[in-house]
C-alpha cells in the first residue's frame, strides 16, 4: 500500500544521530547538530510515490520510555498518520537495574494506544551487543527485551524489524566513533531493511556484506580505545552521575506532521 503519512517516535537512534544531513552539517557555533537518519531516509523514499506526503520526527536523544510514552506517543496519536515508527528502551537497558520485563509492558501499552488510532506500527529489535565490550556484559537483559518486543508485534500486529540479524551492523564501520551511534553507513542499512519489511522497494540491500578489514595494530586499537573512553565513554559516566541528559532542552527535529518537500527546506 502506498502510505500518505508517516510519524517517527523514539530517541537518538530514531533521530538519526549521526548521521549527517545531505547538506552537510545545519546550523552555526553553539547551535545543535540536525541530523538526516533512517526515519527521514525513510520518509524520503515514500514520498517518491505520493503526492502530499507528509512527515514528523517526534524522537529526541537520549530519551527513556516512560518519557517517550508521556511526551511522544500522545503526539503522535494526535496526527492519525497512515504509519508510525516505535523504538524505546535503549537508553533504559544500559542503566544499572533496569528490567525489561517492567520495561516490555510500557511498550506494549503504547503499542496498544498506536495502533488503537489505526495507523500501522513499525517495532525495532535492537543489534547484538556481543561485540561491544561493556554493553555485552548485559547481553541477556537486552535479548530478553527484544524477545518482548517480537512478541509485542506478533500480538498486536506490528511490523517488525529485526536488527539482530543484521550482519552488516556487525561491523564497526557501520557505527561512528562514540560507539553507540550508527553512521551513515548503518542508517542506510536501517532504512533498507525498514522498508523491505513494508514492501517497499529501496535502492539499498540490507544484507550488506563488508569487504575483509586489514589487520589493526594492537597498539593503534589501545590508542583508540583510550581517545574512545576519553571522548564518549567519560561524558556519558559524566551525564549520569549529574542526573542530565544529552537530550535536555532540546525539542524534535520534526515537531510538525507537514509535506515533506516543506520538511526537506526546514532542514536545509
Amino acid at each position: 500500500m502506498g502510505y500518505t503519512s508517516f510519524v517517527a517516535v523514539g530517541d537518538s537512534f530514531t533521530e538519526g544521530l549521526n548521521d549527517p544531513p545531505v547538506d552537510g552539517p545545519v546550523g552555526g557555533l553553539g547551535e545543535v547538530q540536525r541530523f538526516r537518519g533512517w526515519a527521514d531516509r525513510v520518509a524520503e523514499r515514500l514520498a517518491l510515490t505520493e503526492p502530499g506526503f507528509r512527515y514528523a520526527n517526534l524522537a529526541v536523544r537520549g530519551k527513556l520510555i516512560d518519557q517517550i510514552v508521556q511526551d511522544q506517543v500522545p503526539l503522535a496519536v494526535e496526527m492519525k498518520p497512515d504509519l508510525i515508527s516505535f523504538c524505546a528502551g535503549g537508553n533504559d537497558l544500559i542503566r544499572p537495574g533496569s528490567d525489561p520485563d517492567r520495561m516490555a509492558k510500557k511498550v506494549a501499552a503504547a503499542v496498544r494506544e498506536l495502533r488503537a488510532s489505526g495507523a500501522e506500527v513499525v517495532l525495532f529489535t535492537g543489534t547484538d551487543p556481543r561485540d561491544t565490550p561493556i554493553m555485552r556484559r548485559a547481553r541477556g537483559k537486552f535479548a530478553v527485551f527484544f524477545m518482548h518486543v517480537r512478541s509485542i508485534a506478533d500480538l498486536y500486529g506490528c511490523h517488525l524489524v529485526d536488527m539482530w540479524s543484521m550482519q552488516g551492523l556487525r561491523d564497526w564501520r557501520a557505527w561512528s566513533g562514540d560507539r553507540l551511534h550508527m553512521n551513515e553507513v548503518g542508517h542506510r542499512l536501517v532504512a533498507a531493511k525498514v522498508l523491505h519489511v513494508l514492501g517497499v522497494p529501496g535502492d539499498d540491500d540490507w544484507r550488506m556484506t563488508w569487504p575483509p578489514r586489514e589487520r589493526v595494530d594492537p597498539r593503534a586499537k589501545l590508542r583508540e580505545d583510550a581517545q574512545w573512553f576519553r571522548e564518549h565513554f567519560g561524558p556519558w559516566i559524566g551525564r549520569r552521575i549529574r542526573g542530565t541528559s544529552s537530550g535536555d532542552g532540546l525539542d524534535p527535529k520534526r515537531p510538525h506532521l507537514t509535506p515533506w518537500e516543506r520538511a526537506t527546506r526546514e532542514r536545509g
